[in-house]
This record gives C-alpha cells, structure tokens and sequence, in this order.
C-alpha cells in the first residue's frame, strides 16, 4: 500500500452480512514455547501475489481487488495487516486446492462427468463472492473452462445413461413377458418342479438388475413389478391347486393300497392257492394311483412280501414235485428209447401196435413237473406219431379200392389213347407228314409219362 494511499481515510464499507468475523489471533505475549509448531499454515500464494490481490485498512478492514473495484472481504482487528491478509489468503488456497482437484479428476479421468460438474458448481458458488484474497476472477474462469469442457463428456454419459436405462427396461420387460407367457400357458399339463424353479430364476434375476443395474422411473419401475407379480400370483395360485389335488388324489390312493395290502396279508395261510386272489389285487394295485414315493415304498414293500410268502409257497410245492418228477422222466425217456423201433418196423400194423402199447404206458406215469420238461418229452414222442400216421396215410392211398379202380379206369383210357397215339405216329411217319409225326410223338410221350405215374 502506498503512502499516498495510506494518507486518505478509507471509506466506512460495511462488511457482508455472510461473512463471519474471524477468531480473535492471540498476542505474541500470549503463545507458548510451542507455538511454532502449532502456528497456521502459511498461504500458497507468494507476498507479492496477496498484496496484489488483497489491502488492509487502518481499522482491520480486509478488502479484495476484483474486476476495478475493491471489495471488503471482512474484519481483522486485533491482528497486523499482514496476518490480516495471510487468513483470508489461506482461505482463498482453500478454494484453489478444490479447483485444482477438480481439474486433476478431470484429467485423469475415471470421475463422472456430471458429479465433477455439479462439484464445480459448488466451488463456483463458493468461489463468487467469497470471503478470501487471491485471484477469485481467475478461480471463477477456470472452473466455467472445466465447466464448459465437461459439458460434451456430461452430454455422452447422460445419453450413455438412456441407453442403460431403455436396456434395463427392456430387461425387466423380458422377464416380465416371460412369466406371463408361464401364467397363459396350460398350467394344468406342467412339471410344476421346473415351472417353480423358473420362476425362482427370474424373480432372482430381477432382483439383482434391480441391485446393481440403473435405477429406473417410479412408474415404469412399479408397472412392470405389478405385471411380474400379477404373473406370479396366477402361478403361485394354480400350483397350490394342483398341490392340494394331489394331496388328495395320494390320500385316497394311501388308503386304497392299505386296504389291499391287508387283503394281501390275509392270504397267507391259503399258501399256494392265494396266488390267484394276489394277482387280482396286483391289478388293483396298478390301478390305484400314485400315493407319494415314501408312502408307496412302505405299502409296496408289505405287498411284495406277501406276494414273496405265496410265491415261496408255490416254489417249495414245485421244488417236491420235480423231486417226485426224476422216476418218470426216467421211464418215459426210456419208452422214446423203445419208440425208435416204431420207424424201423416195416409193417405199418405191427408198428401202430407197438406205438399203441407205448403210448398207454406214458400216460401211465403220470404228470411230469416242470411242465417244461413234460412239455418236451410229449414232442419227442408226438414227432414219432406223426412220422406213423404219414405212413398209414400213404398205405391207405395206396390200398384203398376206390382209388384202385379209379387208378385201373385211367389206366385203360391211357392205354388206349397210347394204341391210338403209335397208329397216327406210325401214319405220319409212313406218309411223311413231319409235323403230325411230331405232334404224335409228344403227345404219345405225354400218355406215357402219366401211365408210369399210375405204376403201370
């Protein structure tokens, strides 16, 4: 401040109102030994730059050069005007060091455009009008550059945004869309496990869209919520129905299938001639229904048992009967033995005897057990009755009278057609006629060949 300058009395300037009245600075008097190390920061700026920007009047009235005027900052009073001017200068390092962060994040990038904008905004409110000496103009131009050169990125992460938002949209619209094609569909023929676990995997879907995607409008956030759940609810109603039918449905089976495991129980003592009455409730069994896994465990394990104590009946019956079964299938195999002779004997009536006498003896012994070893003993010896009465059928085509004399009636009439045949052949050839010799000769062997036929 100049000589000339401190000669004039300084105007009364009022200070403002938002202002607040800086903290009474101790006396050097009052600081302890330690005071150097508790002293206040030293301001950034050098002592040209504060006295450039920054006066004090002889009252302690702080101002700040802005533009071409002067403008009171506050009130200093119980300090010099050098520790008058160093306060207000840190205060104005205090918005530097927020302009100079803000324009580091911005060029380091990383930092949303918008947020740092919205900052700037705040450092600029700070930055007008503020209680601080340095160059305010200069804060105030660089935080409307950083302003201005933020608007093309705040621009692109706005649109960005749209586009998250219409995608999360269209997102949640998907899932929506998808449990309503769940709720239309005939619910009556699904695998409720999958449907249920479907389900499941979208309302998990869309919870975590909704936890970590954009946070979409009020409105469109609930219309869609309330068509998912709708969906849902239609669901969630028709599975409960379907469970408790079934619920039913397995109750009236449960009590049906203990009612024939009981009846199957009490068949027991019949033994062997349980087993038909067991069949009939096997089927009624079968038809019965579903009566849960764990319920038609426990009823199909005492049904099987059941059954098992009839069936052990009947193998302990069969097992006795092929034990008394070894002596006649011995003796029939030994009759098959003598039923040979019945091919190698030439005279068919002499064999039908000897076959006869065999076969009274094999249904002399009896029934064979297993039916499967009597089954193949029977074809053994019908394979040798079959083999006889080819034969007999034979010898009595051969024998019979009427064929005799049919066989005798076609001989003559062959024979005579032969005599005929020779005479034209004998004709033809005599006479030259080539063509009624061949014709004579082919028929002629024709006649013959059927008169061989007839054993003539």
């Amino acid at each position: 401040m100049s000589s000339d300058e401190s000669s004039k009395p300084t105007p009364p300037v009022p200070a403002p109102p938002a202002v607040p009245r800086p903290p009474k600075v101790p006396t050097p008097a009052a600081v302890a030994p330690a005071a150097p190390a508790a002293a206040a920061a030293v301001p950034q700026q050098s002592a040209e730059e504060i006295a450039k920007w920054g006066r004090v009047s002889e009252d302690g009235t702080v101002e700040v050069h802005e533009g071409d005027e002067w403008r009171v900052v506050g009130q200093y009073p119980d300090g010099t005007p050098d520790e008058a001017l160093a306060y207000f200068a840190r205060k104005f390092d205090d918005i530097a060091f927020k302009v100079r962060t803000l324009e580091q994040r911005h060029q380091a990038g990383g930092a949303s455009a918008s947020d740092l904008v919205k900052q700037a905004g705040h450092v600029l409110e700070e930055a007008t009008d503020a209680a601080a000496v340095g160059d305010l103009a200069g804060l105030r131009e660089r935080l409307n550059a950083l302003t201005e050169s933020l608007s093309e990125a705040t621009a692109l992460e706005a649109q960005k945004a749209k586009e998250l938002i219409d995608q999360a949209i269209a997102e949640r619209t998907a899932l929506v869309e998808r449990a309503e094609a769940i709720a239309a569909g005939d619910l009556s023929k699904v695998q409720w496990k999958q449907v249920t676990a479907e389900l499941g995997e979208l309302f998990d879907t869309w919870q975590a869209q909704q936890q970590s995607g954009p946070r979409l409008s009020k409105g469109i956030s609930q219309q869609l919520w309330k068509r998912f759940r709708d969906a849902r609810a239609v669901v969630d109603k028709q599975r409960r129905a379907f469970y408790s039918e079934l619920d039913d449905a397995h109750k009236s089976a449960r009590d049906a299938k203990t009612r024939l495991v009981e009846r199957a129980e009490a068949l027991a003592p019949r033994g062997i001639d349980g087993i038909p009455a067991y069949r009939t409730l096997l089927d009624d069994w079968k038809a019965a229904g579903r009566a849960g896994r764990k319920a038609d465990d426990a009823l199909w394990a005492r049904f099987k048992a059941a059954g098992d104590a009839l069936y052990s009946a009947r193998a302990e019956q069969a097992a006795a009967e092929e034990a008394d079964s070894a002596p006649k299938i011995e003796a029939r195999q030994a009759l098959l033995e003598e039923a040979k002779a019945v091919a190698d004997e030439a005279d068919i009536k002499r064999a039908r005897a000897l076959l006869t006498r065999i076969q009274r003896q094999w249904d002399d012994i009896g029934r064979i057990f297993p039916r499967e070893k009597e089954r193949a003993l029977d074809d053994r010896l019908r394979v040798i009755e079959q083999a006889l009465k080819a034969r007999e059928e034979v010898d009595w085509k051969r024998n019979n009278p009427e064929t005799k004399a049919r066989a005798n009636d076609m001989s003559s009439q062959l024979q005579e057609a032969i005599d005929k045949l020779e005479a034209e052949l004998a004709a033809a050839q005599k006479s030259g006629d080539k063509k009624a010799a061949k014709a004579a000769s082919d028929a002629l062997e024709a006649r013959r060949a059927w008169l061989s036929a007839l054993g003539n």
